[in-house]
């Protein structure tokens, strides 16, 4: 491995314009805010709306497969849960197969509210589709779950 002493401004340069790591943190952090902005109105972050979605299931998933889809530690994914159980949105249950399992289902309070979440996460969606109108979406996404 080369070490540099000092790097010059032209490495600067090369690590702003072609470094994954940094476009895809700059994008991430845009997109947050766009759908944090369109989920403001109810109640909601983009964070939350992910792992809402991450419950709407026919069985109650448990706290690892939420983590796994989710790309979070349990530590994180724990600290996300509170704010919705607090809110009525989720219930957390002793998984009855494995007493030491959490399981983990989204209150009728909080399928409505996802319900309502929905169609603002489409539109929302539609118009962050409409940005990336050079290249192919599905292969766009297959990239970024390589990275996953």
């Amino acid at each position: 491995m080369v070490t540099v002493a000092k790097p010059n401004f032209e490495t600067t340069l090369q690590v702003r314009d072609s470094c994954l790591c940094l476009h895809v943190q700059r994008a991430a952090r845009a997109l947050a805010r766009r759908f944090d902005e369109a989920m403001r109105p109810l109640g909601l972050t983009n964070g939350q709306f992910s792992l809402m979605m991450s419950l709407n299931r026919p069985k109650p998933p448990g706290m690892a497969a939420v983590a796994l889809l989710l790309a979070m530690d349990r530590t994180t994914l724990t600290a996300a849960l509170k704010p919705l159980r607090r809110r009525g949105l989720l219930k957390i249950t002793t998984d009855p197969a494995d007493g030491r399992g959490r399981l983990l289902t989204l209150t009728a309070k909080g399928r409505r509210l996802l319900a309502r979440a929905v169609p603002v996460w489409r539109s929302t969606h539609t118009t962050v589709e409409a940005l990336l109108r050079n290249g192919d979406l599905d292969r766009f996404r297959n990239n970024l779950r390589a990275l996953c």
